[in-house]
């Protein structure tokens, strides 16, 4: 790895790690839960006070770079340069219930493609992180998908309960999947999912709407660590952009 890209790589990942920390020792009594657009879309004051360290951190660390983050009402194009795709708390609801399945997500593009990525699970103390090229790490160790076929695999889908008309089409994949597979998972928090799939845990995951910030650093660790991510059907993802995301092992789909 080249001394800048190291060098930007570790300064995110401790960023990051120190947001987890905030997670960790979360006052949940103290939290204003606001609701977004949509049932159950919900954001805290830890969302939005994650968020504001990570724009705070991550641009002075590269001053260059734009910052997109969830809780923003209106954000910057990707399409040039750097850019910062972040998901402060990935599963808030999991996170207000004080279920441990959540994550941040900072995905950093470069001229409208992903370059790296870093998803930290503070629970476990789990940090993955992938840079363009240079395959995906977990807590530093080299990571690969698995070589299970879909029949040996587990698949984990995602739903959120604001995109209702997706519901019943979802659910029916997923039992689809169920009589296909080994079983099925839903964990509320489509990072860790994707993560999964790159360490070799998972073989096959879909959600039928994602935006940016959901997927820009779990795809480039899918992919780095030897996995496929595309549309759901099975067309080229539109990084920057709210999609339906599918990632497989290569094997499965």
């Amino acid at each position: 790895m080249k001394q800048e890209e190291n060098r930007l790589l570790r300064g995110i990942t401790n960023i990051v790690r120190e947001c987890g920390g905030i997670i960790l020792n979360a006052d949940r009594e103290q939290s204003i839960v606001d609701e977004k657009a949509g049932h159950a879309n919900f954001v805290t004051t830890y969302d939005k006070m994650i968020q504001a360290k990570l724009k705070e951190e991550l641009l002075a660390l590269l001053p260059e770079a734009v910052f997109v983050g969830e809780e923003e009402d209106t954000h910057a194009s990707i399409k040039e340069g750097y850019a910062f795709i972040v998901d402060p708390i990935d599963g808030t609801t999991n996170f207000i219930r004080d279920y441990h399945t959540s994550a941040v997500s900072v995905g950093l593009a470069k001229d409208g493609a992903p370059y790296m990525g870093v998803v930290y699970n503070p629970y476990l103390g789990e940090m993955f992180t992938a840079v363009k090229g240079q395959g995906a790490y977990l807590n530093g160790k080299p990571i690969h998908v698995s070589a299970n076929p879909l029949q040996n695999g587990i698949v984990i889908f995602g739903t959120a309960t604001y995109y209702e008309e997706l519901a019943e089409r979802t659910f029916a994949l997923a039992y689809d999947f169920y009589r296909k597979s080994l079983d099925v998972r839903r964990s509320g928090s489509s990072a860790i999912d994707l993560c999964s799939i790159a360490a070799g845990r998972a073989e096959f995951f879909f959600e039928l709407r994602l935006c940016s910030w959901d997927y820009a650093a779990g795809s480039l660790i899918v992919t780095e660590a030897g996995g496929r991510v595309t549309t759901a059907d099975g067309e080229e993802l539109p990084f920057g952009e709210s999609s339906s995301v599918m990632a497989t092992n290569g094997i499965c789909g």
